[in-house]
């Protein structure tokens, strides 16, 4: 537990009798309470999960002319250009 976190948040689910006593003979294995050996076995496969969906993997190639396309010059087309110079219809609150 967090120190100074007071756990207020239940999960309960239903799991067939062989898969329990497992959980149980493995947390007493690590010494630790079930609660706390399955919080902490969701919580690593849950942030495993979350890493895979927020984290982009390319190849080292296309992420080396990323890099060099960004520290090289502004390559603007001309036509962005001129839109970007217009006065704008709009102003700021």
């Amino acid at each position: 537990m967090l120190y100074g976190m007071v756990p207020t948040a239940r999960l309960e689910m239903r799991i067939p009798p062989e898969k329990a006593e497992l959980i149980r003979q493995a947390a007493a294995a690590r010494g630790e309470s079930v609660t706390g050996f399955v919080l902490q076995a969701a919580t690593r496969a849950a942030e495993q999960e979350l890493a895979v969906e927020r984290e982009t993997l390319v190849p080292s190639e296309f992420f080396d002319a990323v890099l060099v396309a960004l520290d090289g010059p502004d390559q603007v087309p001309a036509e962005l250009a001129a839109l970007a110079r217009r006065a704008r219809s709009f102003r700021r609150a």
